[in-house]
């Protein structure tokens, strides 16, 4: 019985390891899962792999292909059209939530996490920025103080972190991010929810009018093999 509930905890780890090597880029959408290579870095062997990889699919951050393995997920645009609306109508009612709820002092926590924020978005640091931006949503959710909302907010999180910081990318639009931040900060401040709740459904939307925008910048010159970011070789096609 403990050997058994000792393996459960180690692939739950392991998930866990593989969520944040997703969320860092260090395995990116469209590419193949090395089982070998990652069972050699990660000191494991493949059956707490292989249980970790069979969590990753059912949150749809992987996908696996009969004969072929299993892959980092990619998000297509119809994925994205319908994950961002449901990300600003959750993340909006969170606000809404956070508005009611919050206090001087959890006003005076968010202040420096602002600050940060502003910062990058002068420099231009996308990564220290989506870092930032990350903490801030994190922490609206948590004076909203819903478990079940966060429950869904955190799933549809997940699977956004395939595409990352993308939209940051586009140009003009970390100025734009940060500028919506500070005024979903300000009606926080003004202790008012229906503010909070549009100005952070505008937030979200205005991520996905970047990802079009993009999507219609590269139309061009991003055909399906630009999709794939890396193949299994030959000799593991085969699942064993």
């Amino acid at each position: 019985m403990a050997a058994r509930i000792v393996q459960k905890i180690l692939y739950q780890e392991v998930a866990d390891r593989l969520r944040g090597m997703i969320q860092a880029g260090e395995l990116r959408a469209g590419e193949w899962i090395d089982e070998v290579s990652l069972t050699a870095s990660l000191g494991i062997s493949r059956t707490p792999l292989r249980e970790a990889l069979k969590v990753l699919v059912a949150e749809g951050l992987l996908r696996i292909e009969p004969r072929r393995g299993c892959f980092v997920n990619e998000l297509s645009g119809r994925d994205l059209e319908n994950i961002f609306p449901l990300m600003a109508m959750l993340e909006g009612r969170c606000a809404f939530e956070a508005a009611q709820k919050v206090t001087d002092a959890d006003l005076r926590r968010l202040e420096p996490l602002h600050s940060d924020l502003r910062r990058y978005a002068e420099q231009g640091s996308i990564d220290d920025y989506y870092a930032a931006n990350a903490r801030i949503h994190v922490a609206i959710q948590d004076l909203a103080d819903n478990r079940w909302l966060s429950g869904l907010i955190d799933n549809l999180r997940q699977v956004l972190s395939l595409s990352r910081h993308r939209s940051l990318s586009y140009p003009g639009r970390i100025e734009e991010s940060c500028a919506e931040h500070l005024a979903i900060f300000a009606a926080l401040k003004a202790r008012d929810p229906e503010g909070a709740e549009a100005v952070t459904r505008k937030h979200l939307m205005r991520q996905l009018d970047a990802l079009r925008a993009l999507a219609r910048r590269d139309e061009p010159v991003a055909g399906p093999a630009a999709l794939r970011v890396a193949e299994p070789p030959e000799e593991h096609h085969a699942q064993r």
